[in-house]
């Protein structure tokens, strides 16, 4: 199975040029799946809530999930983007999951991140997995990396691979991913951005790249730079998420004791 991640410079607030740059970028890419950044077409740093409102689409009727939708057939992938949704009055940070055959889901972020907080509401619509075919997958937005519960609930509910849309400011997220990876023996795709936002006096957020994929064993198979946009698909062998053997002792959850654990 080939997947992969595209990091990206969006400019803030020109949806329609990111979408369009994206596609023009994605050429003749052979990708299964393929993820993107957290907001991945709008920017990140809002200023107030006219302009979340303002951004934010509906889903799936949204041209930013249509377009997806038309990239996911042209190249016959699955794509996981992020992007503000509007659900009647209220807004989400969201994900899509998008394939060959249509719209498959729609994630909404759990645990927001700083202003965030100010603008969106909390995710309501849990963590899920989705059948892809050659794979599993499930889907957590940035920020839910800080939480270990957010990579295992999905890996219980028998997520192979975790998407991982992300617009990372902080430096810890690349290198802590390898652990989601290992201690949940499934292979990790964090689709990051670059470049710099500083808006309306607010103090500059720095986005730190490094997109990866992880294997369930530990390894980065691949990491991008810092400060450059990069489109990058590796082959994988989701079998190796499959087997949740340890030694010839220890089975990963099965071994479990959720009775001594304390929420």
């Amino acid at each position: 199975m080939k997947v992969g991640y595209f990091q990206t410079h969006p400019e803030f607030g020109e949806v329609q040029r990111n979408l369009e740059q994206a596609a023009s970028r994605l050429g003749s890419v052979d990708c299964d799946l393929l993820v993107l950044p957290e907001f991945a077409f709008t920017g990140y740093q809002f200023v107030n809530q006219e302009e979340v409102l303002e951004l934010s689409e509906p889903v799936p009727d949204g041209p930013t999930t249509q377009a997806c939708l038309e990239l996911a057939r042209h190249h016959r992938m699955h794509v996981v983007a992020g992007l503000p949704e509007k659900a009647g009055e209220q807004c989400y940070n969201s994900a899509i999951v998008v394939g060959p055959s249509g719209f498959l889901g729609c994630y909404r972020k759990t645990h927001l991140f700083c202003e965030e907080t100010l603008f969106f509401n909390p995710g309501d619509s849990g963590f899920r997995v989705w059948d892809i075919g050659p794979a599993r997958i499930g889907v957590m937005i940035c920020f839910d990396w800080y939480y270990p519960e957010s990579a295992r609930t999905l890996a219980l509910q028998g997520a192979e691979i975790v998407c991982h849309p992300s617009n990372l400011v902080l430096p810890h997220c690349p290198d802590a991913m390898v652990t989601r990876s290992l201690e949940n023996r499934v292979f990790s795709i964090t689709a990051n951005r670059i470049g710099q936002e500083a808006r309306g006096g607010k103090p500059p957020l720095t986005f730190i790249g490094n997109s990866e994929v992880v294997s369930p064993q530990g390894h980065i198979l691949s990491r991008a730079s810092v400060d450059a946009p990069e489109l990058t698909v590796v082959e994988i062998d989701v079998d190796q998420a499959r087997n949740k053997s340890i030694n010839p002792y220890n089975e990963l959850l099965k071994d479990r004791r959720p009775g001594y654990y304390r929420s």
